[in-house]
């Protein structure tokens, strides 16, 4: 669904049928400790860019809103874990490093070794 930054998110939810106006973002309801979302969080939020560059099924994200500069300003906080290998990924956007060499195909971009 597209948030109202206008990018396209799987964990936006937006109902608007017959005079309802509910939106929520289900990735930050998973989260009960965290702030509550507001709409625009979307504006600042990396999960939309993270989805659209890693497509890995085994990438699980959990978010929680942060505040900063001394608590004025918030904004979504992502952490990744992936569910294959059980292992958290520092950079969410391009994944942990094992599922992809997995993948058929994967082997043409590897750098073949010295030649004796």
């Amino acid at each position: 669904m597209i948030t109202p930054a206008g990018k396209e998110c799987r964990y936006y939810y937006a109902d608007y049928l017959r005079g309802r106006e509910r939106q929520e973002c289900r990735l930050l309801a998973q989260n009960r400790a965290g702030e509550s979302w507001t709409a625009e969080l979307c504006f600042s939020c990396p999960v939309p860019d993270i989805l659209r560059a890693n497509a890995c099924p085994n990438l699980v994200l959990e978010a929680r809103v942060e505040k900063r500069w001394f608590g004025l300003k918030r904004q979504v906080a992502v952490s990744a874990v992936c569910s294959k290998y059980l292992v958290s990924v520092d950079e969410p956007a391009v994944g942990c490093g094992h599922c992809h060499e997995e993948r058929p195909g994967a082997s043409v971009f590897r750098s073949p070794g010295p030649q004796t």
